[in-house]
């Protein structure tokens, strides 16, 4: 499970006095949190899918910042942001290419979009972009 490497990489962070990495895990870590809670009011429980989906929120949200620091040309920042991305992405499944993604498409039965969206979303979440499968979708 995502959450357990989360956990195992922030003792090794904190092992070996890794700032840039403890950083990134606590923000992951609070998200996480935040989602826990509110999917327990509904009663479910937190899945991979969930952190996949987290993560790449969060990278947005880094890849976000790390275009205003460039805005202002600060080096030291943009170089952070970038390790922390690449330490994020370290977390997320082996996304899907646009062949492979093509080739799920041709075998199902139902080509509808929304038949084929909602089987990418339930079978392969965090491990497509959703942008993607409705472009090859649509080259088909």
């Amino acid at each position: 499970m995502i959450l357990e490497q989360i956990n195992k990489a922030n003792v090794q962070a904190f092992k070996e006095k890794n700032t840039l990495v403890k950083d990134i895990i606590s923000i992951i870590k609070s998200k996480a949190k935040l989602l826990e809670v509110e999917k327990r009011t509904k009663g479910e429980q937190i899945t991979d899918a969930d952190m996949a989906s987290l993560i790449q929120k969060l990278i947005k949200e880094l890849a976000e910042a790390q275009e205003n620091y460039k805005k202002v040309n600060n080096v030291a920042e943009i170089e952070t942001i970038e390790k922390q991305i690449e330490f994020c992405k370290t977390f997320l499944p082996k996304t899907l290419s646009k062949e492979e993604i093509k080739n799920i498409i041709l075998s199902l039965d139902d080509k509808t979009v929304p038949f084929v969206m909602k089987h990418f979303k339930t079978n392969f979440a965090g491990a497509v972009d959703m942008r993607e499968v409705q472009e090859v979708l649509k080259s088909i």
